[in-house]
């Protein structure tokens, strides 16, 4: 079994889909701090004034878990840090595994496309009527459709280039598409290594 990776920096298209993955990740990190911190002035308002905030719920349900979600898919993707099963992926032969990957993704980048493409059709519905969620504060809906075709066009760019550099490596017969590492299965120091 021949274990090929590699880690070669982005270049092109590809180094300026990083910079605005990276660029979501914080969004979408500074996101989670802003929930975080929500919910605890939430909590100890209800419980020490008896006064809690009307408008967490809906702040965090509304925009920041939309942005925590969709802003950091991307990057996952990019880091190679989505749940994928790979028991057998490293004994397949490489030209396989490229030109599955390269189905794979090209499906994955058809139907992120329509999704992107119905969010904005949302986005743009929402943003014409002036649409309002129904709650304390009547925060617009037009955000979040925003956010989610934000987050689901830069995944489907970075599926995109996954296909094209997956269907050269098919193609060519070298490795032009970045892989994961593969897992770790040998026995460690530390948990449940006896």
């Amino acid at each position: 079994m021949q274990t090929i990776t590699n880690d070669r920096p982005d270049t092109g298209i590809s180094a300026i889909v990083a910079r605005a993955e990276t660029a979501l990740v914080f969004l979408s990190g500074i996101s989670l701090a802003v929930i975080m911190v929500v919910v605890v002035t939430d909590v100890t308002m209800r419980y020490v004034l008896r006064s809690p905030l009307g408008w967490s719920y809906d702040l965090i349900g509304t925009y920041l878990m939309v942005c925590v979600f969709f802003f950091a898919l991307s990057d996952t993707l990019h880091q190679h840090g989505h749940i994928s099963i790979d028991i057998f992926a490293h004994a397949l032969p490489r030209r396989f595994t490229h030109a599955s990957l390269a189905v794979g993704y090209a499906l994955s980048s058809a139907l992120l496309a329509m999704i992107a493409w119905q969010a904005w059709y949302r986005t743009s519905a929402a943003f014409s009527a002036n649409n309002l969620i129904s709650a304390t504060v009547p925060w617009p809906t037009w955000p979040s459709y925003f956010m989610l075709c934000v987050g689901s066009l830069l995944i489907t760019l970075r599926c995109g280039l996954r296909t094209f550099a997956h269907a050269a490596s098919f193609v060519t017969g070298r490795e032009i598409a970045n892989m994961p590492q593969p897992p770790n299965t040998g026995a460690s120091g530390t948990e449940h290594a006896e």
